[in-house]
């Protein structure tokens, strides 16, 4: 890795242009010159919170490489910086660049459990698992400050609605007294992402992301309070993370998950440059046979979009993962399976207790 060209931190080193917009970002010679002769940095690395007032919070997803029928996210854009992450598109639709701006630029809907709240008590609305992060982690650091998370969790538990959570940041043990009382109620599923046993290669991938020692304690934490965890191994990288499948489901089976999902990476949109010129700068040595085999699993493309098979790859290096991933279910889970939300508690909570009178 070239030092001197990487900016530490973050997983994105540039800013592509966002294909919404007529302007274009440029690192002029003459303004990089301009600050290193005023002593003053180009580039301050600063992330920045910025509020902004969505008139809902609940959003039906269409997509069939998506396991979930509604999602919500209180916070568009994730510091955690995952290089491969596909929400990095959506930051283009507020006007942002889907490199460093997702990582650091990230909006805040404080009126998320008020948006939620008004969801749940539609009535029109009848119960069907949410799932927070959808698109970016309810667990990132943003929530240590703002705790949007845990005042929804909230809303779910007054309401009895059925939750579904996907992070990677041992945050959520914060909340555990509240998953606790949503799981009594067999309200609560989290998964939680693992992406290697390698802390090198999660640094580099996932730059502002719990340890994985840490996640798999947190998954060993609830798991030992009978919630249940589903473990993403996701997503699997040919040449980066894919020889550790077997590793991955041992470990996360040993530390309580009830079940294992896996997705292949997917370099959509502006993803496919980001991730180029990020592997190039952070694994030269390897980038080029990395790049040639995440093509050999989208049709010699990098940027797959055909709903049904970008999530799935295809060809022999996408068929080899399968095989693995059937082996690992099948030596770490055989016995195990994920339980199914109850939804038959949130109708008579609509109104609180006023259909007592």
């Amino acid at each position: 890795m070239n030092s001197d060209s990487f900016i530490k931190g973050r997983g994105a080193q540039q800013n592509t242009d966002n294909k919404f917009s007529a302007y274009s970002y440029e690192s002029r010679d003459d303004f990089l010159e301009f600050c290193r002769l005023e002593g003053e940095s180009a580039d301050t690395n600063k992330t920045q919170y910025i509020t902004i007032f969505p008139k809902t919070i609940v959003n039906k997803v269409t997509s069939p490489d998506i396991g979930m029928s509604y999602s919500m996210n209180m916070y568009q854009g994730c510091e955690h910086g995952c290089i491969y992450c596909y929400a990095r598109n959506s930051h283009e639709y507020w006007g942002y660049s889907a490199g460093l701006d997702f990582e650091r630029k990230i909006l805040v809907k404080h009126d998320a459990p008020k948006l939620l709240e008004a969801k749940l008590k539609s009535k029109s609305w009848k119960a069907c698992t949410i799932v927070l992060s959808g698109n970016t982690d309810c667990y990132q650091p943003a929530e240590k400050e703002f705790k949007l998370t845990r005042k929804c969790l909230k809303v779910f538990l007054k309401y009895r609605h059925p939750v579904g959570i996907i992070t990677k940041n041992t945050l959520i043990l914060r909340d555990l007294d509240i998953l606790k009382e949503l799981n009594n109620h067999g309200l609560i599923g989290v998964n939680i992402s693992v992406t290697s046993l390698s802390e090198k290669t999660r640094r580099i991938l996932e730059p502002r992301t719990t340890t994985i020692k840490k996640r798999l304690e947190a998954m060993r934490v609830l798991s030992s309070e009978g919630i249940p965890v589903n473990a993403m191994l996701a997503p699997i990288i040919p040449g980066i993370n894919s020889h550790e499948i077997l590793n991955l489901a041992k470990a996360v089976s040993e530390n309580g998950a009830f079940s294992m999902t896996f997705t292949m990476v997917r370099l959509n949109g502006a993803i496919g440059e980001i991730f180029t010129d990020w592997i190039k700068k952070a694994l030269p040595d390897r980038a080029d046979k990395v790049l040639h085999q995440i093509q050999e699993c989208h049709g010699g493309i990098l940027s797959d979009s055909r709903f049904g098979i970008r999530g799935r790859g295809e060809g022999k290096i996408a068929t080899q993962i399968h095989d693995m991933v059937r082996l690992a279910k099948h030596l770490y889970f055989i016995d195990k399976k994920f339980p199914k939300l109850n939804t038959e508690l949130h109708q008579p909570f609509k109104d609180g207790q006023m259909k007592l009178f």
